[in-house]
């Protein structure tokens, strides 16, 4: 039997040089969840798998008829959860810390990756404390910025202060820009690397442009289709969606909205936009049709840490109008391969969508070097750089040098 070509999108077997590992990762997110986290942490696990290391799962049960995988070379453990308030497609993991030290004390990991910060998040931190394991974590999530969209900014000071102290508990904190590892230093975080994220461009391609999703859509060759994609929630600055949209129909009148998400917004969203198309979540190739079947894609998140989806549509060839931060100001060239507006001038990125709108020879040409751009983000690199994180995670621990809020820690 023919063995099956090696995906070039997830990195070759390791080198015999080396060092395997035993990893315990644990996240409250993980598909069949559709966001950012649990896309980027499920790619993290398929690669490290893939490159031979044992993976040990840590996440929350998503329903009654979840279970284990049985792939090669990843034990997964499933925890209690309850559901998010206002986000009921979203699981919270419980504490499980009792449970952790019982099952790293009888197989000791090498190294615990910590990507959420919820209370799964805080046992198993408290638990490796505890057992004097190696300890990395993430910092996915602006939840500290959130709380000022839900009429209780004054939580923003007490949630950034926990978020320190968990983060400053961990050998090493993996970000994904070098602005966001900057604002965290200033905020008093320590130990921060920064780790980008990869996009699959062969999922998320031109190629995949489709008439007759188009047409489904209510368009034709000649129209304008804007796209955005991402979850419906105060936070995404829909408001500037809607007003950038509105700005760049005075210009093309025929230009149609498609919003590819869901969540608590959705229903205002929907009443202040009835032309648009609302197609709920999309993953997979339905996504990566409605990325390439579109001709630019707006995103006015300014609460993002990365913003996966920026990179996906640059894969797919089209041109981003995005604020100058997060993802887009780390991967777009204003004018060369997208277009950046100031911080917080929702009137330049009105501005900027409907310059975009009007001019299809710059949709073009930004799309096209936006695809080149994109074909640098390479999962192999990304991976090979967290090896490199693990290992000298693991050797600062092994030497002695533990978070200097060890003892704060001890207790389970």
């Amino acid at each position: 039997m023919q063995r099956p070509l090696p995906d070039p999108y997830l990195p070759n077997i390791a080198a015999p040089s080396r060092r395997v590992l035993r990893i315990a990762m644990v996240t409250e997110s993980y598909p069949p969840e559709i966001n950012g986290v649990a896309h980027t942490v499920a790619k993290v696990v398929e690669g490290l798998c893939t490159r031979d290391h044992a993976v040990q799962l840590v996440r929350p049960r998503q329903g009654h008829l979840d279970r284990p995988s049985q792939r090669e070379g990843l034990e997964e453990v499933l925890t209690r959860s309850m559901p998010i308030p206002m986000y009921g497609s979203l699981r919270l993991g419980l504490p499980f810390g009792r449970t952790l030290l019982r099952l790293w004390t009888a197989r000791r990991p090498d190294i615990v990756h910590i990507a959420t910060e919820g209370p799964l998040g805080w046992s198993a931190l408290r638990a490796a404390l505890a057992l004097k394991l190696p300890v990395c974590s993430d910092f996915r999530t602006n939840f500290q910025a959130y709380s000022r969209f839900y009429g209780a900014a004054w939580l923003q000071g007490p949630i950034t202060a926990y978020l320190r102290s968990f983060h400053n508990r961990c050998h090493c904190t993996m970000v994904p820009t070098d602005e966001l590892r900057r604002q965290l230093a200033r905020a008093g975080f320590t130990s921060l690397s920064v780790v980008a994220r990869g996009v699959d461009t062969r999922l998320f391609a031109p190629h995949k442009r489709s008439a007759a999703l188009r047409a489904q859509w209510g368009v034709g060759d000649d129209e304008v289709v804007a796209l955005y994609v991402g979850r419906l929630a105060a936070e995404k600055n829909l408001d500037v969606l809607l007003q950038s949209f509105l700005h760049l129909r005075v210009r093309q009148p025929r230009a149609r909205l498609v919003v590819v998400g869901d969540g608590p917004a959705r229903q205002a969203i929907q009443a202040r936009c009835r032309q648009a198309v609302f197609t709920g979540f999309r993953t997979g190739e339905d996504l990566a049709r409605a990325y390439a079947s579109s001709d630019l894609f707006l995103f006015p998140s300014l609460t993002e840490t990365y913003g996966n989806v920026t990179p996906e549509a640059m894969a797919s060839g089209l041109p981003v109008v995005a604020f100058n931060e997060a993802a887009a100001g780390q991967l777009i060239s204003h004018r060369a391969n997208g277009l950046l507006a100031p911080k917080n001038d929702p009137a330049a990125f009105c501005r900027l969508a409907g310059d975009l709108a009007h001019d299809p020879e710059l949709r073009r040409r930004l799309g096209a070097q936006a695809r080149d751009k994109a074909l640098e983000l390479g999962w192999d690199s990304i991976l090979a750089r967290i090896e490199d994180l693990y290992a000298s995670t693991i050797a600062k621990a092994n030497a002695g040098a533990l978070p200097r809020v060890w003892a704060q820690a001890r207790r389970i």
